[in-house]
């Protein structure tokens, strides 16, 4: 099995930063790619962003392009996600996804293990 758990929300201002991180455990090996998405009071889970494993493609939702910064580690095991220039509209609980495919889509249904997520509010 695989554990992710994630670390670094919390309340920033609008136009300020926050650095995500998630780390895994487990059978590391199984991983091929990693993704963050995060879910809004009363809205559906969507897609940020993901990475391979060798970090040559990333792939980012309009929303957050040229905001948002998705890295990894892969001798820590873990992936980061740097928020720069944060919007109230950022506010949502963020999880970790990882994948055991090279390329996964935007879908949940192409990752196989979560974190329990935290939380990021900006505040306007």
């Amino acid at each position: 099995q695989v554990q992710l758990v994630e670390s670094g929300g919390g309340l920033v201002q609008a136009g300020g930063s926050l650095r995500l991180s998630c780390a895994t455990s487990g059978r590391t090996d199984r991983l091929l790619s990693m993704g963050w998405f995060r879910q809004a009071p009363g809205k559906a889970r969507e897609f940020v962003t993901t990475i391979n494993w060798s970090g040559s493609r990333e792939d980012y939702a309009d929303s957050v392009k040229g905001r948002f910064t998705i890295s990894r580690e892969n001798a820590k095991n873990s992936v980061h996600l740097q928020m720069n220039n944060l919007k109230s509209e950022d506010t949502a609980v963020y999880y970790c996804a990882a994948s055991s495919t090279m390329y996964p889509g935007r879908l949940q249904r192409d990752f196989d293990y979560w974190g329990q997520g935290t939380q990021v509010t900006v505040s306007s």
